[in-house]
């Protein structure tokens, strides 16, 4: 009987591993999408994995909703030439998603080209099947 207990124990343990490492994956792969977007302007793209209540932090204060955050992505308003995301990690809980990365990046913004270096951390909720983004925000990091 202990064994059993044990066995069933470990089975849902294994199950529980597997389906959180399903979500990383799936958090991972609207990452790189949400990279993707924002290099190509890709304006579907952006919407698709954002939430509606999307609050976007940038590293200077400013705070942005979806429609002004894609729309300033789409219109190249702000404008990435390159994307790198270094050392992140995912970290599930339920429906909820947080990532962490550093971000590396070209810009193009208002005809000033830059190169920025960013810590991020961005929220996503799992709605309906689907992870969406709900959160972001930047800060500066040491060099």
């Amino acid at each position: 009987m202990k064994r059993l207990a044990v066995l069933l124990l470990l089975s849902v343990i294994l199950i529980n591993a597997k389906a959180q490492s399903k979500d990383e994956a799936e958090v991972a792969a609207g990452v790189e999408k949400l990279r993707t977007a924002m290099i190509s302007g890709n304006k579907a793209e952006l919407e698709s994995i954002l939430s509606d209540d999307l609050t976007y932090g940038h590293s200077g204060g400013k705070i942005e909703n979806k429609a002004s955050f894609v729309t300033a992505i789409s219109t190249r308003k702000s404008d990435f030439k390159m994307i790198q995301l270094n050392d992140q990690t995912i970290s599930v809980t339920g429906d909820v998603a947080v990532v962490r990365h550093l971000l590396v990046a070209d810009t193009n913004d208002g005809g000033k080209p830059a190169n920025i270096h960013l810590g991020i951390v961005l929220v996503w909720k799992k709605t309906r099947g689907q992870w969406k983004m709900i959160a972001r925000r930047a800060f500066h990091v040491p060099v």
